[in-house]
């Protein structure tokens, strides 16, 4: 057999995404291949930069084309285009960003700004351009979690306006009612005003090239939640719950909301999952009980994206501005988020390119 360009595409052919279950090449996820007296490259072009499945895929297509005689060594470069999440009619879309997710809980306490804040960061630590809106108007706490407390946010006037110049850390670009307001001062709105600023950040701020816009919602099922999902089309939601009883009730009421509104509904986040004390790194400690988010996933009929569990290092990462994912990435709790932003990235990638 001829070592040449289409006996390569052809060797390929059979290697499959695990997601899609297609075709790499049928796909056009291989591209630029070259072959130079037994040296073999080309380029693999996955659907977001968060593939869980990376290591996999490369390792496939290499096994698959040393399998020709005559190759001596096989370069595949990495790169990924994440898809763009098909528009709706009634529903108008951002420019320049492919996907928008919401983070939403039934209830306060759980955890999901601390979630959203460390999705948003993971997505970006692995290449992807991330955005994030603070959705909670009357409690806007992201801007202390992604360090950017005292952050001055640029007004412009635009043709349509104020147009926001987004803060930016950690590799995520953010706006949040906190820039716009004194820090003790309460927001006393009706829900035309907050419908109205939910708005402004989304078609009003010079967002650029987004691959992910994640958006901090505020706690329950209320006028953010009916805003958003009327506006824009989104790539789906994710819902964070503790496994105690109280939240999950909660948050499935939050999950048949999206599903009523027809949002894809992603899966769902247990946060605290248990406690590791710091000086007995070895034991977990059910605080909040335990399991409560596996059998919501599956009497719900939604996946399970991960479980978070309690540490210390979580709580002191968000007070002092650098989330658990760039502070201790290392840890139990670093090592969940993450798995979560690849399993969200993978789930978003897979409804755009099936839909």
């Amino acid at each position: 057999m001829t070592l040449d360009v289409p006996s390569i595409l052809n060797v390929l052919r059979p290697v499959q995404d695990p997601e899609l279950q297609k075709s790499l090449v049928e796909l056009n996820m291989i591209r630029n291949v070259s072959v130079d007296e037994g040296a073999v490259r080309f380029t693999l072009v996955l659907t977001t930069p968060a593939c869980p499945l990376r290591e996999f895929i490369v390792e496939d297509c290499e096994k698959a084309v040393r399998q020709l005689p005559g190759v001596n060594t096989v370069d595949v470069e990495v790169t990924a285009e994440t898809p763009q999440q098909k528009s709706l009619p009634d529903r108008q879309g951002i420019e320049g960003v492919k996907n928008i997710i919401a983070v939403s809980s039934g209830k306060g306490g759980v955890g999901k700004s601390t979630v959203a804040v460390n999705l948003a960061v993971a997505l970006a630590q692995v290449g992807a351009k991330v955005g994030l809106i603070d959705a909670d108007i009357y409690g806007p706490n992201a801007p202390i979690m992604l360090g950017l407390e005292n952050a001055n946010v640029m007004v412009q006037q635009g043709a349509q306006g104020e147009v926001l110049e987004p803060a930016f850390n950690h590799g995520v670009k953010m706006v949040s009612m906190g820039f716009l307001i004194d820090r003790d001062q309460p927001v006393v709105w009706r829900g035309p005003m907050l419908n109205g600023v939910i708005r402004q950040f989304l078609y009003q701020v010079t967002w650029g090239e987004l691959d992910y816009l994640v958006i901090d919602l505020p706690p329950g099922t209320g006028d953010a939640q009916l805003t958003l999902a009327q506006a824009v089309p989104m790539a789906g939601a994710v819902i964070v719950t503790t496994p105690q009883n109280v939240a999950l009730s909660d948050s499935r009421r939050g999950l048949r909301m999206f599903q009523q509104l027809q949002v894809p509904v992603l899966g769902i986040v247990e946060n605290m999952s248990y406690f590791i004390p710091p000086d007995m790194p070895d034991k977990k400690y059910d605080i909040f009980g335990s399991g409560g988010g596996a059998k919501a996933s599956e009497e719900l009929g939604v996946p399970l994206l991960g479980c978070v569990p309690l540490e210390m290092d979580v709580r002191q990462g968000g007070d002092r501005g650098i989330p658990i994912v760039a502070a201790s990435p290392d840890s139990a709790s670093a090592q969940a988020l993450v798995t979560i932003a690849k399993a969200v990235a993978a789930k978003v990638s897979v409804a755009a390119l099936t839909a």
